[in-house]
């Protein structure tokens, strides 16, 4: 009876462990902001790395522009050469961002929202999901337009079906390219989404609006030997140890990234930089937190049944009855029977073809 509860509860617990393992799957699938390397590159060879800058560093446009002139440099360097045929193929691509707050009117009403000021791609680190229209570049040299999430399209327009319409921004037209759905959730109301938000290209905030300074880089870029790309981030960019952290997005979830944090856990989120993280990176960090439990918990449940197996192999072995030397002479005695029967076919064919 004993051994059937401890079998019953073993197999339980492995079932969980099991259950666990998928739940953590599914949670880092989910992380579309976590997960642009892998989009960027099927082979598997890219690297994304984000950069969060503290308040004050006075990190400019040209000191993004700076880094970008040295990274074709250090690819060529690290022998990685574009091998695509289509002429468009790019090697990296990046985006960077300011937090701000403006103030976007129509005819009807206006609307005072936190704001995101964009350039790069910034849209594909970020594929918010998007209920009417399309996203735009911070690469494009118009830069009068913007996404709204669908509460300001309804305090604005009373309805989300409002791409190609258009707000003013310091009475500056600007056409409203899509609206996205703004996260929801408690992880994601207190990482910051819980107001209106806007996203608009980075010369509109700071010129229109009010900015933070830009406070945000992300590239996603080759990576021919681990560590490449995070290494040339944080040398070229975030240098200054109290003014910036450079994150490794592509193997935050890994199973050894989540097993460091085990030991980290506490400490990691005390923060002496003065770094305010965007709502992203906060949203990243909380399921960190989550994953970092479910898998000390998982680890648990996988522990347990194998502690059982390694008990019942130790009771098994010691009334087993029979010693190493026996199965030994016993293998050899079979492995001999095996050979003279083998020869002794050879030897039979052999005749029959005389």
């Amino acid at each position: 009876m004993k051994k059937l509860v401890l079998g019953i509860s073993g197999g339980i617990s492995f079932l969980v462990f099991l259950i666990l393992l998928f739940v953590i799957n599914h949670i880092i699938g989910a992380q579309d902001a976590q997960q642009m390397a892998e989009r960027w590159s099927e082979t598997g060879n890219a690297a994304q790395v984000s950069c969060f800058f503290a308040a004050g560093s006075d990190t400019t446009e040209d000191t993004i522009l700076m880094f970008e002139h040295g990274i074709d440099s250090a690819l060529t360097e690290a022998s990685v050469v574009q091998e695509s045929e289509n002429p468009g193929a790019r090697l990296w691509t990046d985006a960077y961002s300011a937090d701000g707050k403006i103030t976007l009117t129509n005819n009807k009403s206006s609307v005072s929202a936190d704001a995101i000021g964009i350039g790069g791609d910034f849209f594909l680190f970020h594929p918010l999901r998007l209920l009417n229209g399309a996203y735009f570049s911070g690469n494009d040299l118009m830069q009068d337009y913007c996404v709204i999430d669908e509460d300001a399209a309804w305090q604005l327009f009373g309805s989300s079906d409002v791409a190609g319409m258009t707000v003013y921004i310091a009475g500056i037209p600007h056409i409203v390219t899509g609206v996205v759905e703004r996260p929801a959730g408690r992880l994601a109301e207190s990482a910051g989404l819980d107001g209106t938000l806007v996203y608009v290209s980075l010369e509109t905030l700071e010129n229109l609006g009010t900015s933070y300074g830009i406070n945000h880089y992300e590239i996603v870029m080759p990576d021919p030997v681990t560590g490449f790309a995070y290494n040339h981030v944080k040398e070229n960019l975030g240098s200054d140890e109290k003014a910036a952290e450079v994150v490794e997005n592509s193997t935050r979830y890994s199973l050894l990234s989540r097993l460091k944090l085990i030991g980290q856990f506490g400490t990691r989120s005390m923060n002496g930089k003065g770094i305010i993280y965007p709502y992203w990176e906060n949203i990243a960090r909380g399921y960190e937190d989550i994953l970092t439990v479910l898998t000390l918990l998982s680890l648990i449940l996988l522990l347990y049944p194998a502690v059982l197996l390694l008990v019942a192999f130790v009771i098994w072995w010691r009334h087993k009855g029979w010693t190493l030397r026996d199965a030994r002479l016993m293998g050899k005695d079979k492995l001999e029977r095996l050979l003279e029967r083998m020869r002794a076919r050879r030897l039979s064919k052999k005749k029959a073809e005389e």
